[in-house]
């Protein structure tokens, strides 16, 4: 089995490296935090992005976002200075279409094969090896990355390019803000008529709104759980800004997006970035005179 060099063992990142470990790979991980290694023994700690790559036939990112990917990446202790000819860098951080494209260039100057692939799911979908992956690169890329998505995820959706895969991931998160923003409304405005939230999402997912994301959202905002984080509003603030930018580089309007986007920005002016996603919601309640 080949060796993975895996860097960035936050919430998502170390379910995904320990399902690699236990789907039979040598996985050499680096974190900025060293303690995170005591909730992973089955990882081999790594002093640096290099060091990691040094001897791996691949090596997989996942960072919060492009500053912690470029830090990671460049440089003398990164990921370009350990990775060795043949080997295969997997991007699954959500970063910009910008990014994205820097990562394919520069791993081209280098000789070096670079696959962005980004992932739809929250913790408990890794932890459960039941993620989306996005790969976009060439075609005998993604074949032989392949045996990875295969022990971490439930299925692929390729895109023919990198810069295609951010862009798919960055409407899809987009998508989760407006489901945020649509069932926040219909819930503020089912509350101050009379109506109980919570007969609101059975009827809601009982018929036309069954979907995973709005049962899962919907019970969150009925119950007002955004403590602990699966994805916090700051991180959701983070994707909405990189897909309006990736909308206005071509001239796309995404009005709603910037809805979202106001809304977040006040839910963190009100000390609530790192609550969960769907804690955007209590703005819609405040301003509807019912508190947060």
């Amino acid at each position: 089995m080949p060796t993975i060099a895996f860097l960035g063992l936050g919430s998502m990142g170390g379910p995904i490296a320990r399902n690699l470990a236990r789907g039979g790979f040598t996985v050499r991980a680096w974190n900025r935090s060293a303690e995170k290694f005591a909730d992973y023994p089955e990882l081999t700690r790594t002093t640096s992005p290099a060091d990691a790559c040094r001897g791996a036939q691949f090596a997989v990112s996942m960072l919060a976002d492009d500053s912690a990917v470029n830090a990671v990446t460049f440089g003398a202790d990164g990921i370009l200075a350990g990775l060795e000819p043949g080997a295969l860098h997997i991007g699954m951080s959500t970063v910009s279409v910008a990014c994205t494209a820097r990562l394919v260039q520069a791993h081209l100057e280098k000789g070096r094969d670079y696959l962005a692939a980004p992932v739809f799911g929250r913790p408990d979908a890794a932890r459960n090896k039941m993620l989306y992956i996005v790969p976009g690169g060439l075609k005998e890329v993604q074949e032989r990355a392949a045996p990875l998505f295969a022990a971490i995820g439930q299925g692929t959706f390729p895109m023919e390019t990198a810069p295609q895969a951010s862009v798919a991931k960055l409407a899809g998160n987009f998508m989760i803000a407006a489901t945020i923003e649509s069932l926040g409304e219909a819930l503020t405005l089912a509350e101050k008529s009379g109506i109980d939230p919570q007969r609101l999402i059975d009827m809601l997912t009982g018929t036309l709104f069954g979907s995973p994301l709005v049962k899962s959202y919907g019970q969150r905002m009925v119950k007002g759980e955004y403590v602990p984080p699966g994805f916090t509003i700051r991180l959701g603030l983070k994707d909405v800004n990189l897909a309006l930018a990736a909308a206005a580089s071509v001239g796309v309007p995404m009005p709603i997006a910037e809805l979202a986007q106001d809304r977040m920005e006040t839910a963190i002016e009100r000390g609530r970035g790192d609550i969960d996603f769907a804690g955007f919601m209590t703005v819609i309640r405040e301003e509807a005179g019912l508190g947060a």
